[in-house]
């Protein structure tokens, strides 16, 4: 990676159940003021996981800020797939599973949704880094919605129809809000001075913003449409964006049920075939690198 040089200060250590040890979650990293290039590349590194989850049919269904750890190198990981659900999932894809911040509005109004549920929530720890604070902290399900089309405005007749008439009858029964700009919601004093070296802008930010925070899920942004945004990808390498998915022998796992010590069982050999697989470096099924093919 690009980035490693770049140090971010150690607010609080915490131990998290992964690979290894990371300095901070993302709710820690919040309250610093980052520059434009750790905001862009924290967020490439947040979309190159998303986009490998999805790859691998995998949605993660509760992104928030708590649920992403960093390293003082910059180093992200994403944490924490208790809700994560297979794309064909048999599972009833039940609204009441982001954390409430985070919910996308396909959710909050129980439409079905798809993998782009997640860059939702994106935008929405994106915002909360440029703020300082939660964009949409709804009370409720209700008051969740209410803030989101106070901000964004309510959504167009076309969207609505969508829904199923009950839900509808209520949003229209809403007051009808026109929501503001997103130079309001985000104006440049928020965002750190340009980027004289990858010449990364406020507006670029608050373009990304506008892409991934639209209600309507069949007019958001892709991940892979975010990955190509000029604010995300002058850090795109092929070799980690490109990279084979993760296997997954048995999507059909987490849809049977399970006693503590099959799971426990599952996860000791699931651990066991990774480390043999990682022996001296190298993952067995995945291409080498150029440094191992030139060793």
């Amino acid at each position: 990676p690009k980035f490693r040089h770049v140090h971010i200060p150690c607010v609080c250590l915490s131990l998290y159940l992964v690979m290894e040890l990371m300095d901070a979650n993302l709710c820690q990293v919040i309250q610093m003021e980052l520059d434009h290039e750790r905001l862009s590349y924290l967020l490439y590194q947040m979309l190159c996981g998303i986009k490998h989850l999805h790859a691998a049919g995998i949605i993660h269904r509760d992104l928030k800020p708590s649920n992403i750890v960093v390293k003082s190198d910059c180093t992200l990981k994403i944490l924490d797939f208790g809700l994560a659900r297979t794309a064909a999932t048999g599972l009833l894809m039940t609204p009441y599973v982001v954390t409430r911040y985070y919910r996308a509005p396909e959710v909050i109004l129980g439409m079905g949704y798809q993998a782009n549920v997640d860059v939702w929530s994106v935008g929405c720890i994106m915002a909360e880094m440029v703020r300082g604070s939660v964009l949409f902290p709804g009370t409720d399900h209700i008051d969740q919605w209410n803030k989101v089309i106070e901000q964004l405005g309510t959504p167009s007749q076309e969207f609505l129809m969508k829904l199923n008439q009950s839900v509808r009858t209520y949003v229209e029964n809403r007051p009808r809000y026109a929501g503001y700009s997103f130079e309001k919601l985000f104006p440049d004093v928020l965002f750190p001075a340009d980027s004289e070296h990858n010449k990364l802008k406020a507006s670029q930010a608050r373009d990304l913003l506008s892409k991934m925070l639209v209600i309507d899920a069949s007019k958001r942004i892709s991940v892979d449409e975010a990955l190509q945004h000029p604010y995300i990808n002058v850090w795109y390498d092929p070799t980690e964006v490109e990279a084979p998915p993760p296997v997954i022998t048995d999507k059909q796992l987490d849809e049977r049920e399970h006693t503590v010590e099959e799971w426990k069982e599952l996860i000791y050999k699931e651990v066991l075939d990774w480390e043999e697989r990682t022996k001296n470096g190298v993952i067995r099924g995945q291409p080498a690198s150029i440094a191992q093919v030139q060793q």
